[in-house]
This record gives structure tokens, C-alpha cells and sequence, in this order.
């Protein structure tokens, strides 16, 4: 099943479910009890928000070889996990937002896990029960500032740098599809998630062994080799085999680099 949380002109948000290219609302929510009404709602009469509004968002870095080695690091010996803030959240076909503090900002394409239902110290054997589904995810980056930075959080948390979409697929299993990335219809990104260091499986036992995973929550699951510069006017697409094609438009941010004194 596909689960969209959609917007019809100024009523409030909600969730559906889709039916090839018509909505049907949902009563209740995904992460609870639910029931489904007919798909009579064609998709372009609505506007497709971020599938989720995540409590947290747990990022994996260097969870490919390949890109691990682009950038002339070392593959973890434990997952390398950092926070994404949930304001980075944005949909499909909204805009990054390029800020002033950088001059390299990258798109990161990633296959994106949605947690279902809480668990603590979930077995890897487990795990698929506490998975509601999984969407496709742009981990945008300022390359230059996680550089001088030497750790990520200013580098991954602007506003916009978390494209999620164009919904939340039930039914994939993630143990071999293609994820793929293309800036104005270059291919940039392509690789399986077999070729993943960890697998979803052990990623969810990994981070619950530290914290809560509540319903809604994210993992971001890492990016194949190929990340590269986004400019503005781009159009980024980041698609996941059996997901979808999440879409976003990039602009430059306007304001200016605050001034902080020492």
C-alpha cells in the first residue's frame, strides 16, 4: 500500500492512501488504527506533502563503500549515525533553499525507513515489524561547512535540506533495489542498497540500541558515491526502484551570513 498526506486547496492536511492515480482518505492515522475510504480523489486535484512529519530523523553516514571512499574516508566499523532537525523537512516539488553560508551544497540520494511503532532494543530479526514502510529522501548537504566544521549538524540542517517522497511504500522489501539521483536529467547517483554496509535490518537494532524509535520516526539510510554540486534552477530527482520519483526544484535563499563575534 502507498500512504500520501496531501493537501486540498486550504483544508487542513491529511492522510490517504493512493490507488493507481486517485486518493482515498483515511480515517485515523497510519501509525495507529485506521480505516480506508474509496479512492474516488483524482491525485492533481491535491498538493503531495512530506509523507511524514518526523519526530527525529536518524541519518547514517558513510553507509557505502563507494562514497565513503569519494571522499577519501574510512568505511565505520559501527554505524555512523548524526541528527537531521525535523525543520529540514520539505516535500515534493518544494524548493531547496540554497543558504548564503555556503557555496557547495550537494544532494545526498537515500532510501528512507519509516518507523511504525515504538521499540527499544529491537533484534535485527525484528525489525520489520516496527517498519510502517519506507520513501525516498534527499539528505542535502553543505559540503564546505561540514568540512570546517569537522562534525555535521550545521552542514545537514537548513531549512529544506530534508526532501522527503512522494510517499510511503508498505510493501518494499530493501534488501536489493536501485536508488538513483539526476540533477536536470544527468544522471548523478546509482547503486543497489545490497551494496549498503549495513543493512536496514541492522540499522534499526543499531539506533534503538541508544534510543526510542517512535512512529514516524526516520532513518536515513545513506547515500551512494556520486553526490555532487546543486546550483540554482536545478531540478533534482531522487528515485527509488518500487517507491517512487521525489522532485524538487532549487533556488538560492535570500538574506546574509549573520555576524557572530567571539
Amino acid at each position: 500500500m502507498r500512504f500520501v498526506r496531501y493537501q486540498r486547496g486550504n483544508e487542513p492536511p491529511a492522510y490517504g492512501w493512493l490507488f493507481e492515480d486517485r486518493i482515498g482518505m483515511i480515517e485515523g492515522s497510519p501509525f495507529g488504527d485506521y480505516r480506508r475510504l474509496e479512492a474516488d480523489l483524482e491525485l492533481v486535484r491535491v498538493r503531495l506533502l512530506a509523507p511524514v512529519t518526523p519526530g527525529k530523523i536518524i541519518a547514517v553516514g558513510r553507509n557505502y563503500a563507494d562514497h565513503a571512499r569519494e571522499h577519501g574516508a574510512e568505511v565505520p566499523e559501527l554505524p555512523l549515525i548524526f541528527l537531521k532537525p525535523p525543520s529540514s523537512v520539505i516535500g515534493p516539488e518544494d524548493a531547496i533553499l540554497l543558504p548564503p553560508q555556503s557555496q557547495q551544497v550537494e544532494h545526498e540520494a537515500e532510501l528512507a525507513v519509516v518507523i511504525g511503532r515504538a521499540g527499544r532494543w529491537i533484534h535485527p530479526d525484528n525489525a520489520a515489524d516496527y517498519i510502517l514502510g519506507y520513501t525516498a529522501a534527499n539528505d542535502v548537504t553543505a559540503r564546505d561547512l561540514q568540512r570546517l566544521d569537522g562534525q555535521w549538524t550545521r552542514s545537514k540542517s537548513f531549512d529544506t535540506f530534508c526532501p522527503l517522497g512522494p510517499w510511503i511504500e508498505t510493501e518494499l522489501d530493501p534488501a536489493d533495489v536501485m536508488i538513483s539521483c539526476r540533477v536536470d536529467g544527468e544522471l548523478r547517483q546509482m547503486a543497489s542498497t545490497r551494496e549498503m554496509v549495513f543493512s536496514v535490518a541492522q540499522l534499526v537494532a543499531f539506533i534503538s540500541s541508544i534510543m526510542t524509535l517512535n512512529p514516524g520516526d526516520l532513518i536515513l539510510t545513506g547515500t551512494p558515491a556520486g553526490v555532487g554540486p546543486l546550483l540554482p534552477g536545478n531540478v533534482v530527482e531522487v528515485e527509488i526502484e518500487g517507491v517512487g520519483i521525489l522532485r524538487n526544484s532549487v533556488i538560492a535563499a535570500a538574506g546574509r551570513t549573520p555576524e557572530v563575534k567571539r
